[in-house]
């Protein structure tokens, strides 16, 4: 009995890790575009900021506005990406412990 409950936990462990390095990868690629998209997001904010200076019209003042308020959303949900790989990884590490703890390593 007591070894299929080993076997049992053995088991869940490396099903939970295999789902958090899942998880994992597809954070990493989802930071990745998040990352490409921000830059090109940042850059055009950048035209509409000096667009805004050159033109001095409330429209181009309002296109600024709109361009930094979307940088300022992409910035915090790559915070927020940022911050789910670190728990994800954290948790990653969490079960490989878990896991050479029980293989008695």
């Amino acid at each position: 009995m007591q070894r299929t409950l080993m076997v049992v936990l053995k088991w869940l462990i490396e099903r939970r890790l295999s789902d958090a390095a899942t998880r994992l990868k597809n954070a990493r690629i989802e930071l990745s575009v998040l990352d490409e998209q921000l830059d090109v997001i940042s850059d055009e904010a950048d035209d509409l900021r000096i667009r805004a200076m050159v033109a001095e019209t409330p429209q181009a003042l309002s296109e600024h506005s709109y361009g930094q308020r979307h940088v300022k959303a992409m910035g915090s949900a790559r915070a927020d990406l940022v911050k789910k790989i670190a728990d994800l990884t954290k948790l990653q590490d969490d079960l490989l412990d878990q896991l050479s703890s029980r293989n008695g390593g």
